[in-house]
Formats: structure tokens, C-alpha cells, sequence
């Protein structure tokens, strides 16, 4: 199994608490750094705005904004939710004070494309007070101009010891400049590429505690996705603001496992798991703003597609002679969403109006197949027409917001609306489904001096399906089965958000965040028919975090450049499950983070060096017959030592992974219902990761 990241991790309750992970060091340049002052304080703030200018962070030699903003203290990037259509605003980083109009951009690529010679200043504003329907607690908008051509580039290769062959294909290069009126920026990248893989024991228990097998597996990954993109922005005087973006990638996915297996009366078996996922996507988008009557018009359009075949092999041969067996399970689908967008702004009875209108036409189509390994070594088809089939729904939403300030430190906003859609499945059983939902949120930002402020916001989330849960698919590798379901609906939920900031001066800042999550239509696996089970829905489930961050500055203690970054993530759900009728919590949730960072910047030198820990539980996966918690850890653990002026590049060398966490896994298969039935067998599973080295070197040209 591939390592998943926090945010990831964290994403299986949908809270929008986890930060950006980092992709690489936060510093870089080709000037030595002056010694290390006190710091970013900040420039000129008020009770609801404060202004860090580049020079507030000048001790870490930043290459771009991506390397500004994460020096912010008390600061954390929140990327936008994966809701429905473009909608209202749910990340926390503006650009010259808009939203993007992209989906397939996280922040971190988009702030790591803007050098930092081209940011002019970054402010942190509570979301509540602009004019953006959907923001609140801090946001930060990213103001910058390209004024002539700038280009930077990284190259990341990572190495390991144990069962994993050497990265080398991480790297990136960007180049921004003007001409005029237009702004322009164009990337090859394959940042997100990755070398993973681990092996060790696995033993089998029958229900008696008695070990009936023993599996030596050894497992990697090849994860490659180079990604060519552009974009342009024509932004002449007035109102008048144009952007047109695009891109297109290859990702190429690869999965390779070989286990020895053991057991007592059965011959020794060879067995081998490949899986492909290679595919490619694209994406078009574009927006275009003008002054109309009282008000400002946007108009945003978005196309984006993509190609994604799916094989999955797995061949056990017996060392006696005998014929291998084995299965195949293979689909492509081809994924594809249309957006258009209008959103209308204008100011009245002393506040920010704006009205939006949305259209979304999403569609799928999948073939699917499985196939059983014949005496001849060749794989048979078998019947499997739950698998394909196509799924597409058009939606349509329509919402109205106001926001205004109520006194000199109070803000609220506003936001009322709904949706129309309808879902239509092809294939076995399709079925045709038509849907009515209201949504829409209110928020407040209390912010009584420069140093405090609280926000609360309550909404209403419709969230986006995987149109592949509507159809069957099999899990060869575990032996599971999901059957198609055509009853599948969104999932939706109140949400309950508070965000509470306290700054210290020099000595940094804390963030407390509370989320309760009341939710409808939860997407589990739930039973279907007499024996199968699905993804489906369940009714009534709940869920709520407290998420604490802070930024511990010790220049005031006389340790001039370092910083402490502790965090406390605590999250709790709930949900009668749908085949024992037993409260638990939900699949896979992570209920447990711990971390601390830290980094010292070297007064007087081009050194720094630093390290971080984390500690993270997880809840395991339920299915019918199954309880199953596969996970990595329980403890992450790196350190490095960076220099920021190598013939003007900035090279880190770190170590990952020294607290040695593992790759394991925890499962309990029973005969029939769990919780009804005898155990079948047990899996415990214990296999090395070892240590991680990682090498970069950054530039800019």
C-alpha cells in the first residue's frame, strides 16, 4: 500500500483542518541571509487586517509564496474542499484578492508558481470580512505583480535501502513574466511522483489462535504524473480582469507484490499482485470580469477530463507442479465535467451583495471485466455487468449572499440557496432520480483587537459522489466484492465551525478550531441483497474535531531563528452500522494526531537545520464479514540540514522515517456477519519501511 499523507488521512472526515503537507524545504535563495532577526510580526495591522511585507521574512531566503506564506505564524493552508461544482469559496488563500477558478491546482502548486520577488505584501483577513461568499476564519490573499521574466527549478530525488528502487524523476520548472497588459506562467512538473515499498512477515490465525500460514511479501510502487500547464492573465486598468488556464498530464501507476506462502498440509506457493492504473487528464478553465450597472460580472467556465484504465492481476503458483491460479479484474472509465459559472457583485444597504448561478454536468463511463486464470495460462472473461455502465448527473444551484459589518469589530455574512439535480445510472437496474436540496451558511468575525479574534459559521454541505460507487467492482487482493447500486445519493450535513486565534507578540501565536459535523446520507459500505454488500448510504452519523496549532517563536528567549510548531488534532465519530446494528466510528477515520516541528535558521550563517514527529491512530475499515486496519506508524520522524547559498541554490539533505514506522496491517475475517459468525482466520502483518533519504537542490533562473 502506497504511504497516505496526513491530509489525506484526515480528508476521510472531511474536515478542512489539515494543512497543506510540504512538498519541500521552506527556504531557499542565492544571497547569503542576514543574520536572523526577531520574527515576522508583521507590518502595519489593524483589528482585522495584518500585512507581512517580503522583508518580514527575509531570514528564510523564500523562493516563492508557497515559502512566505507557511512562515506566517499561527498560519495554516487550507486547501479548497472537494465539493460539488466550483461553488462558494472553501479554501483560505486568495490571488490579488480572487478566489482561482482551476480544480486541478492544489495551493501548494499555485503559491509555489509565484516567485517571491513578485509579492508586493500577504495579508491575513478574517474571511467574514470580505466580499467573497463562503470564507471565514483567517485567509490570506497573496498580493503580487510579475514584472519581468522569472523562472525557478527543484529536483528532489529520494533513496531507500529496502525493497524500493531510487527516485530520480521529482522535479519541476516554472517560468512567470508580463508583456503589457498580460501576465503569463507556464510548468512542467512531476512534484507529486513517488518510490514506496515494504516487506516483512505476515502470519494467518485460525479462529483457534493457531497459525495455519506464514507469508513472506515484498511490495512497490513506480508513481510518476508529469504535468505540463500554462496559464495567462490579462488584467488592464479598471474592472476589467480575463484568465485563461489550462493543462494536461500523464500519470503513470504501478503496483508490484511477490509473497512466499507457507502453510501447513499445502505446498509452498509463489504468489504475484500487479496492478496498472496508467491514464491521463486534462483540464480548460477560464473566467473573465467586468464592470455591469452597480456591480462587477464574472463569468467562469471549466472543462476537465479524464482517461483512467484500471488492471489488477494476481497469480498463485503451487512449487508441487500443479497448475497456477489466479484472477484479473479490469475497467476503464472516462470521467468528464463541464461547469459554467456567473456570480454578480454589487454593494446596497451598506453591504457586499453577490448573486451566483452554477450548471455542472458530470458523466462517467466504465467498462469493467473479470477473469479466472485457465489450465493453458490464459485468463477466461466472466460474466461481471454490474462493472459497466454509465452514471451522469446535471445539477444546477443558485445562491444569494450578503455580508456587512455590523460594528467597528463585528462582521457577519450570509449565504441562502439550492440545488437541483438529476442523477441517472445506465446499465443493470439503471435508474433515473431527481433531487432537491436548500443550501447556504451564516457566519460572524468578532475581532476585538489586532492580537484576538473568533469566527463561527454554520452551513449546510452537499458533498460530491464517486460515480464509481454506483457501479460492482472486486478487490482481488482481499478477496472483496463491492455489487453496483443505483440508490446511491450525496452525502449532506450541517456543519459547525468555530475558528478562535490568539497572537503573542514575538513569541508566535496559537489556532484552536472546533468542527461538529450533524450529517445525512453517510457513504459506507452497507448490505445489499441476501449476502452483498455496497457503497451505499446510511442515515444519521456524526463527527466532530478539535484541531490546536500553534507557532512557538524562542527569539525573545535568546535563541535567535528557531521556531516550534506543535499540533493536536482529536476527532470522534459516530454511526449505527448497517450490519450489526452496534454504534462505531467511521471507516478508516483518523481520531489522533500529534506532531511537533521544528526549525532553527543559524544567525549569521546560510544554515539551518530542523526535524519534526508525528504520532497518528486510525480507526480500521468495517465490511460484511470483515474488520480490517491497515495503517503506517505509529510514529513519523525526520530530521535535515539545509543551506541556502550553494552557487545560488538552496540544497537540503534530510532523513525520513527515523523512528523506524512500519507498514502493518490488523484483519479479523468471519465466516458470515461479523459479530454473528465464528472468526475464519486472522491477519497480522509487520513489514520494514527502513529509512528514507531525501536530496534537493532549488534555483531560480
Amino acid at each position: 500500500m502506497r504511504p497516505v499523507s496526513l491530509a489525506a488521512l484526515s480528508a476521510a472526515l472531511s474536515f478542512s483542518v489539515a494543512p497543506v503537507a510540504a512538498q519541500e524545504a521552506p527556504v531557499s535563495g542565492d544571497t547569503p541571509p542576514p543574520t536572523a532577526t526577531e520574527a515576522p510580526a508583521g507590518g502595519p495591522s489593524s483589528a482585522t487586517r495584518q500585512v507581512y511585507a517580503p522583508a518580514d521574512f527575509a531570514r528564510y531566503v523564500p523562493r516563492n509564496a508557497y515559502d512566505m506564506l507557511i512562515q506566517v505564524p499561527g498560519f495554516q493552508i487550507r486547501d479548497n474542499e472537494q465539493l460539488r461544482g466550483l461553488g462558494q469559496a472553501t479554501g483560505n488563500v486568495l490571488f490579488n484578492g480572487e478566489r482561482p477558478s482551476n480544480k486541478a491546482d492544489d495551493m501548494y502548486t499555485q503559491l509555489s508558481r509565484i516567485p517571491a520577488g513578485n509579492i508586493e505584501r500577504i495579508e491575513i483577513v478574517d474571511g467574514a470580512t470580505l466580499d467573497i461568499p463562503g470564507l471565514s476564519g483567517q485567509v490570506a490573499n497573496i498580493v503580487y505583480r510579475a514584472d519581468a521574466f522569472s523562472g525557478q527549478f527543484s529536483w528532489k530525488p529520494e533513496f531507500r535501502p529496502h525493497y524500493t528502487d531510487p527516485l530520480l524523476t521529482r522535479a519541476d520548472v516554472s517560468v512567470r513574466g508580463r508583456s503589457g497588459d498580460v501576465e503569463y506562467e507556464a510548468a512542467l512538473s512531476n512534484d507529486d511522483s513517488a518510490r514506496s515499498g515494504a516487506g516483512g512477515p505476515t502470519l494467518i490465525y485460525d479462529g483457534a489462535g493457531n497459525v495455519i500460514e506464514r507469508r513472506r511479501d515484498i511490495w512497490n510502487t513506480h508513481y510518476d504524473t508529469p504535468k505540463l500547464s500554462g496559464r495567462i492573465t490579462w488584467d488592464p486598468a479598471g474592472d476589467t480582469v480575463a484568465n485563461l488556464g489550462g493543462h494536461y498530464q500523464r500519470k503513470y501507476d504501478r503496483y508490484y507484490e511477490d509473497g512466499t506462502r507457507i502453510g501447513p498440509g499445502l505446498p509452498d506457493r509463489l504468489r504475484t499482485v500487479r496492478e496498472n492504473a496508467d491514464s491521463w487528464n486534462y483540464e480548460v478553465s477560464g473566467d473573465y470580469q467586468f464592470a455591469l450597472g452597480p456591480g462587477k460580472l464574472k463569468l467562469i467556465g471549466l472543462r476537465r477530463f479524464s482517461h483512467e484504465p484500471y488492471a489488477q492481476e494476481i497469480v498463485t503458483t503451487p512449487d508441487d507442479g500443479t497448475p497456477a491460479t489466479g484472477d484479473r479484474f479490469a475497467q476503464t472509465g472516462d470521467i468528464g465535467e463541464t461547469i459554467a459559472r456567473g456570480e454578480y457583485q454589487w454593494k446596497m444597504f451598506g453591504g457586499d451583495w453577490q448573486l451566483s448561478g452554477e450548471g455542472a454536468f458530470n458523466t462517467l463511463d466504465n467498462v469493467a471485466s473479470i477473469a479466472v486464470l485457465g489450465p493453458d495460462g490464459h485468463f477466461v472473461d466472466q460474466p461481471f455487468d454490474g462493472g459497466t455502465g454509465g452514471v451522469s448527473e446535471d445539477r444546477y444551484e443558485g445562491l444569494l449572499s450578503f455580508g456587512r459589518k455590523l460594528t467597528d469589530k463585528l462582521n457577519f455574512q450570509i449565504i441562502a440557496g439550492a440545488e437541483h439535480s438529476t442523477i441517472t445510472q445506465t446499465g443493470v437496474n439503471g435508474l433515473t432520480r431527481t433531487f432537491f436540496r436548500p443550501k447556504g451558511s451564516i457566519s460572524l468575525a468578532w475581532t476585538p483587537s489586532a492580537d484576538f479574534d473568533v469566527s463561527v459559521k454554520l452551513r449546510r454541505r452537499v458533498l460530491q459522489l464517486s460515480f464509481y460507487d454506483f457501479l460492482a467492482r472486486a478487490f482481488l487482493n482481499d478477496g472483496n466484492q463491492n455489487e453496483s447500486n443505483n440508490d446511491l445519493r450525496p452525502q449532506q450535513d450541517w456543519t459547525y465551525e468555530a475558528e478562535i486565534n490568539k497572537k503573542f507578540g514575538a513569541w508566535g501565536s496559537t489556532k484552536i478550531i472546533l468542527i461538529y459535523r450533524d450529517v445525512e446520507d453517510r457513504v459506507d459500505v452497507i448490505p445489499i441483497g441476501a449476502n452483498g454488500e455496497a457503497v451505499g448510504n446510511i442515515a444519521k452519523a456524526k463527527a466532530g474535531a478539535i484541531d490546536w496549532t500553534a507557532t512557538i517563536n524562542l527569539d525573545p528567549a535568546g535563541i535567535k531563528g528557531m521556531r516550534l510548531e506543535p499540533r493536536m488534532l482529536l476527532q470522534k465519530s459516530s454511526l449505527r452500522d448497517p450490519f450489526t446494528g452496534e454504534k462505531r466510528q467511521w471507516n478508516g477515520f483518523t481520531d489522533t494526531v500529534i506532531s511537533l516541528g521544528l526549525r532553527h535558521d543559524i544567525p549569521g550563517s546560510d544554515w539551518a537545520w530542523g526535524g519534526d514527529a508525528e504520532y497518528s491512530h486510525y480507526q480500521p475499515n468495517y465490511r460484511r464479514n470483515q474488520v480490517d486496519k491497515v495503517w503506517e506508524g505509529p510514529v513519523w520522524a525526520s530530521v535535515f540540514v539545509e543551506h541556502k547559498n550553494v552557487m545560488g541554490m538552496t540544497v537540503r539533505a534530510s532523513i525520513r522515517n527515523i523512528a523506524n514506522a512500519r507498514s502493518k496491517r490488523d484483519r479479523t475475517v468471519y465466516t458470515g456477519i461479523r459479530g454473528e459468525s465464528p472468526v475464519s482466520f486472522v491477519e497480522e502483518r509487520d513489514r520494514l519501511i527502513g529509512p528514507i533519504f531525501s536530496f534537493s537542490v532549488r534555483g531560480k533562473f
